[in-house]
C-alpha cells in the first residue's frame, strides 16, 4: 500500500468519524440556515467533501473540528444564496397557463373566425351582436340604436348567439 492509498485510507476514516460525531449538529445549523431539509442535507455533504480535501489541516490538532465544519456551512449557504441572487429566478413551465408574453395570433384568428361566422347570420342577429358584443352597448342603448323594444334585442340575442355556435360548431370553428 503507497503513501497516497494511506492517505485516502485516512481521509475517508476521518469523513466517517467527523459526520458521526458532528453531523447531526451540522445538519442542524444548516437547517436553520436555510429552512431547508433536503438543501441542508446538500451543505452537509459539501461540507464533508471539503474536509476530506482539507483532511490534513483538520488533523493538524489546530483550532475546533465543529467551528471549522460549522464556519464552511455557513459559508456554502452563503455562496449558494448569493448565485441564486444574480440570476434570474427559475420557473417550471406550465402547460395549462397562457405564456407570460401572449402571442397576438390566437387573437386574430378568433376574431377572424368570428367575424367569418357572423356574416353567416341573419342580418338582424349579426346587428345585435355587433351592438351588445363590439360596442359595448347595453339592451337599452342597443334597442334605441335599432330602433327596436328592448325585448326584441334580448330575444335576437338570444337566437343570435345560438345560430352563432351552430355555424361554429363545436370546436370553435366556422362550419362550411
Amino acid at each position: 500500500m503507497g503513501d497516497v492509498d494511506r492517505r485516502l485510507d485516512s481521509a475517508e476514516v476521518l469523513i466517517r468519524s467527523l459526520y458521526a460525531e458532528h453531523g447531526r449538529s451540522v445538519l442542524a445549523y444548516a437547517t436553520r440556515l436555510t429552512g431547508d431539509r433536503a438543501a441542508a442535507e446538500d451543505v452537509v455533504q459539501e461540507t464533508l467533501v471539503r474536509a476530506w480535501k482539507h483532511a490534513d489541516d483538520l488533523t493538524s490538532g489546530k483550532g475546533s473540528v465543529r467551528g471549522w465544519l460549522l464556519t464552511v456551512a455557513r459559508n456554502i449557504v452563503t455562496d449558494r444564496a448569493r448565485a441564486r441572487a444574480v440570476r434570474p429566478a427559475e420557473v417550471a413551465e406550465v402547460a395549462d397557463r397562457p405564456p407570460v408574453e401572449g402571442d397576438h395570433s390566437e387573437a386574430v384568428v378568433n376574431t377572424m373566425v368570428v367575424l367569418d361566422a357572423l356574416d353567416q347570420v341573419s342580418p338582424e342577429h349579426r346587428e345585435v351582436l355587433v351592438e351588445l358584443y363590439y360596442r359595448g352597448r347595453s339592451v337599452t342603448e342597443a334597442a334605441k340604436e335599432l330602433g327596436v323594444p328592448p325585448g326584441t334585442v334580448k330575444s335576437r340575442s338570444y337566437y343570435a348567439l345560438r345560430a352563432l355556435r351552430t355555424v361554429m360548431g363545436p370546436q370553435g370553428e366556422v362550419a362550411r
